[in-house]
Formats: structure tokens, C-alpha cells, sequence
């Protein structure tokens, strides 16, 4: 399974461009075998992109995320006790929680998490695909 981070769900469904080849290789893979997955705290993220007026789906928001949800047949995982406690822990020494959320989640499911974050790539504890 791979787990996408915010910026790579928005890059995916607006901007495939900015994804780099491995990247996008590894996301079409992935929606393929139909282990394609994304932290449930990644939709709240984008909903405030839009509130912010820091992004534009194109679309009425809802309607967005169900459409990107649906197109590459993504399972939104949930935040369950082990996520949360890893996100606290010492191994993710990152300042946004919802990036140690998203983290977290990819190292519980022991997936491969797609993400462009410097921060992100350099911890030990999650594969990290860019």
C-alpha cells in the first residue's frame, strides 16, 4: 500500500505535473492494484486550502473530494489510538501534526507514504516515495 500525503493528493488531482515521474509511477501502480490510500486528516487539509482561498478544486469541495477520492479508488484511512500515539512520539520530529499524522499513518500500515515535504523524506521510520 502506499499512503499519499495532502500535497501529493492535490498534485495528483490538479497538478500531476509537479509529481515526479517515480512518484506518479508509484500512484498509478498503486490505484491499479487498488492499494491506494490517504489519512482522513489529508481531506480536513485540503477543505482549509480551500476555506483559505489557497486553493481552487474547480469544483464545489465536497464534490471534489468525493471525485478524488473516487478517481484513483482511495481508502481514507482513519486516526485510531496507535496512529495518534505514534504522531506523538520522538520519531517524528516534524512541527505539523497533520504531516505527523499522515506520517504516522503510512508507518502503522507499514506502507510507502508519496510526499514532496523535505522534512518528511529525511525521518527514518516511513519509506517515503518523491
Amino acid at each position: 500500500m502506499i499512503v499519499l500525503d495532502t500535497n501529493a493528493l492535490i498534485f495528483d488531482a490538479l497538478q500531476p505535473k509537479r509529481l515526479t515521474p517515480r512518484a506518479l509511477r508509484a500512484i498509478e501502480t498503486a490505484s491499479t492494484r487498488g492499494d491506494i490510500a490517504c489519512s482522513d486528516i489529508s481531506l480536513w487539509e485540503i477543505a482549509m486550502l480551500v476555506a483559505k482561498n489557497r486553493l481552487d478544486p474547480g469544483a464545489e469541495l465536497t464534490q471534489f473530494l468525493h471525485d478524488m477520492i473516487q478517481a484513483r479508488g482511495l481508502r481514507v484511512l482513519p486516526i485510531n489510538p496507535e496512529i495518534a500515539a505514534l504522531a506523538q512520539s520522538e520519531q517524528f520530529a516534524h512541527g505539523d501534526p497533520a504531516d505527523r499524522i499522515i506520517a504516522a499513518t503510512a508507518m502503522y500500515h507499514q506502507a510507502k507514504l508519496v510526499s514532496v515535504d523535505a522534512r518528511i523524506r529525511k525521518l527514518k521510520t516511513v519509506e517515503v516515495v518523491w
